[in-house]
């Protein structure tokens, strides 16, 4: 009997993956391209939305760890992601049309993957289901799931504008990545000298923006990892400066000096004609990002191929409701996986769908369900879906604050981060031979 999977996003694709390569069948219902989010646009399955960047890559940081405990449990969306991969320093960024286009034709070419294409509106009666519908459920579907779950938390977050490459001035701009990470040519930076930042700064904090529209636009809560720069800038005139502006790392080879402030251009695509600019999350009118993004040297002519854009995320109020194995405590049968858990992040979404998806074929195959222990990034998301935020839960990303710490403590930073990975790495391994949790057999 298939297993039926809700959404094509990053953490339906990878639970309908893992269901499909350890011996189930599963029926994958996406709306695309019946129907559209306001935040979507590519007909493609696991379509990036905010960013192309899937954030740090070595194993030492909690976002690698992730990937790598990921990679090791036979995850389909970092394989993907290593393949199509851009160059971006030490981060794991993507073509983006070219990862969504991989993911599609995997999913799509799988035999044991039924693909049906229609709107979902009700959680089928019967039989197993993972719903990886993501915060931008379709609002039939959203209502049934408000009153199975007794009620959803949400809030709002924001994408950056994308520009073309041919329109940049590139001699107010030089490529160099921090601290000489990287290529070197992985990111452009665009130089502010004092003057050239105060002017910015009071127009972005004076632009006009877009309306927001639902029951909570008088106090809309926003998520910090995604908070737009307007935004952020009204917390005061050195925020963004020490945050997505920061020039720390770089020296602008036309002064020989550190910027007074840089803003950072990323790729795109991996043949360089498009870049997104990093941390400019907005919610500003499109006339106004043209006229305030303007001002940074080097985008007086930037053509805009997207505007930033604001949504609204919806989330489950998961500690009351889900377990650790993301299944659902007043109906078995179901699972929930993605940014509807309160996981934030592209890959902490898939490596919830990832968890999900095994669960689910567990139970249908009669086995114990299973959590990887909570000194892997993994099974630390899992039971931060299970018992955190008490009485306030959030939205939570890869860190190593929701990991246990390490004892003997070990006072260097770096060298503390180091042997958490280690640690989760080696339990994972041990958690994986005693479960018969096999590990990839070929790249994909």
């Amino acid at each position: 009997m298939e297993i039926t999977v809700i959404g094509a996003g990053l953490a339906g694709c990878e639970a309908a993956w893992q269901i499909a390569q350890n011996g189930g069948e599963v029926q994958l219902v996406e709306m695309k391209p019946q129907k559209y989010t306001p935040a979507h646009q590519s007909p493609n399955f696991a379509e990036l939305i905010c960013s192309n960047s899937l954030k740090a890559e070595r194993i030492d940081s909690a976002a690698g760890l992730l990937k790598e405990e990921m990679y090791r449990m036979g995850s389909l969306l970092v394989s993907c992601a290593r393949h199509t991969r851009v160059p971006a320093g030490g981060a794991l960024a993507v073509d983006r049309a070219q990862f969504s286009t991989m993911v599609t034709e995997k999913i799509r070419s799988n035999p044991h993957i039924h693909c049906v294409q229609k709107e979902c509106t009700e959680i089928p009666k019967d039989g197993i289901v993972v719903v990886a519908t993501g915060p931008l459920t379709s609002e039939a579907l959203a209502a049934q799931i408000d009153r199975l779950c007794g009620g959803c938390l949400r809030f709002y977050d924001a994408a950056a504008p994308i520009v073309t490459a041919e329109s940049l001035d590139r001699s107010r701009i030089f490529a160099a990545s921090r601290y000489n990470k990287g290529s070197g040519e992985d990111y452009l930076n665009c130089p502010m000298n004092k003057e050239e930042y105060e002017t910015f700064y009071t127009e972005l904090l004076h632009a006009e923006r877009a309306p927001l529209h639902g029951c909570d636009v008088q106090d809309p809560k926003v998520y910090e990892g995604c908070m737009p720069v307007e935004v952020m800038a009204q917390r005061g005139p050195d925020t963004i400066r020490f945050g997505p502006l920061k020039p720390v790392g770089l020296r602008d080879p036309h002064t020989g000096h550190r910027p007074w402030a840089v803003v950072q251009l990323r790729r795109e695509d991996a043949a360089g004609t498009l870049f997104n600019l990093v941390g400019f999350q907005t919610n500003l009118k499109f006339g106004e990002q043209k006229r305030v993004f303007g001002l940074i040297p080097g985008l007086s002519h930037a053509e805009f191929v997207r505007y930033g854009v604001m949504h609204r995320n919806t989330f489950l109020n998961a500690p009351k409701v889900l377990d650790s194995t993301f299944q659902l405590r007043k109906e078995p049968r179901l699972f929930f996986a993605g940014q509807m858990t309160g996981v934030e992040g592209y890959m902490e979404s898939a490596s919830s769908g990832l968890l999900a998806g095994r669960n689910a074929l567990r139970l249908q195959q009669g086995l114990p369900l299973l959590t990887p222990p909570k000194t892997t990034m993994t099974g630390a998301l899992a039971r931060w879906v299970q018992f955190g935020g008490e009485g306030d839960y959030q939205p939570m990303g890869a860190n190593f604050g929701v990991m246990p710490p390490i004892e003997p403590h070990i006072r260097d930073k770096r060298e503390r981060y180091a042997a958490i990975s280690q640690r989760a790495l080696q339990d994972l391994q041990t958690f994986q031979q005693e479960n018969g949790w096999s590990a990839p057999t070929e790249e994909i």
